[in-house]
């Protein structure tokens, strides 16, 4: 369930050249500008942007970069970028770090459907003027870029069909594989990236009802293995992605300096969504809420608008 709070009835021209007003002269009006974005949906604020610029001849998101400044200036961002347009621009951040952030490509690759990953693809394609396939594969070597193409290429079935027996076989093909420690064998790359979401749950709970043990155990391995740590993301990912974003939620909030854009991009990309399931878990795991943690943790503007996709105003 989202926790946004969308007004049902706006004007998208009103929206704009509120906005505008909020930009003009000396001083931005930041509350201004988060009492109309932080409570539109994402088809609302297509409407705000471009009627923005049918009327200024200027992108809104430009116009907020050269406005305001800091977390505050990259989450509005954000939270006014098409889903495409923003998870592209996402991974390309995360492929342009001197060591590539291989969680969040794939965070992002998993935790999306098909269709919405898809135009991601479409989206980084058209801003950045190469394939993401050929962009990973550059910034990669040896079994990291064989898992994170084989991932970032697929296709899945998002159906909720599944096959028992299919699910049977393979959790014994992973359990080998484990046991004999060939955790690069083509056959863990080829299960977890072509099999469907619903596919894969079942082989994972039949994995852990015969052998008594979760598959991610199993790979518990050096916890500085590049290799290790995204196949275990790609599993925990797709078995459970609210349950994993809690958990970034939670380490985001321990390490904000450092882990501040998890943070936003968290809140970010669920508030239209399972935001409130994911806060449930997060409390079940904190003993807080998220929005108790968010309004200790952050300050200011930033703070502000992060609590206003949480519900909070």
């Amino acid at each position: 369930m989202a926790t946004l709070i969308a007004a049902k009835h706006s004007s998208s021209i009103e929206d704009a050249e509120n906005i505008k007003k909020a930009c003009k002269g000396l001083g931005t009006d930041e509350t201004a500008l988060i009492s109309i974005l932080a409570h539109r949906n994402v088809a609302q604020r297509k409407l705000v942007r471009m009627a923005y610029e049918e009327l200024y001849q200027e992108d809104l998101i430009q116009q907020f970069k050269s406005e305001l400044s800091g977390s505050f200036e990259r989450a509005i961002c954000n939270w006014t970028m098409d889903p495409a347009e923003r998870d592209a621009a996402f991974i390309n951040e995360a492929l342009k770090k001197e060591t590539p952030d291989y969680k969040v490509i794939v965070e992002i690759v998993c935790t999306r459907t098909s269709e919405e990953f898809l135009a991601a693809k479409r989206s980084y394609q058209f801003q950045y003027k190469h394939c993401l396939e050929e962009d990973v594969a550059s910034k990669t070597i040896g079994d990291i870029r064989r898992l994170l193409v084989a991932v970032i290429s697929t296709y899945r079935y998002d159906g909720d069909e599944f096959d028992e027996n299919l699910a049977h076989l393979e959790a014994n093909i992973l359990h080998q594989v484990i046991e004999n420690k060939a955790f690069n064998d083509d056959e863990i790359i080829r299960i977890l990236c072509t099999r469907s979401k619903k596919q894969l749950c079942a082989t994972f709970s039949t994995f852990r009802n015969v052998y008594g043990t979760t598959i991610t155990k199993g790979l518990s391995t050096n916890p500085n293995d590049e290799y290790m740590t995204a196949l275990r993301t790609v599993i925990r990912c797709i078995k459970n992605p609210r349950r994993y974003l809690a958990k970034v939620l939670c380490y985001a909030l321990n390490e904000l300096i450092a882990e501040e854009h998890e943070l936003s991009r968290v809140i970010i990309t669920r508030a239209e969504r399972d935001l409130n399931e994911i806060n449930d878990l997060y409390f079940k795991r904190n003993g807080v809420t998220l929005d108790s943690s968010v309004a200790k943790k952050t300050s200011g503007n930033y703070k502000n608008f992060l609590l206003a996709l949480l519900g909070n105003n």
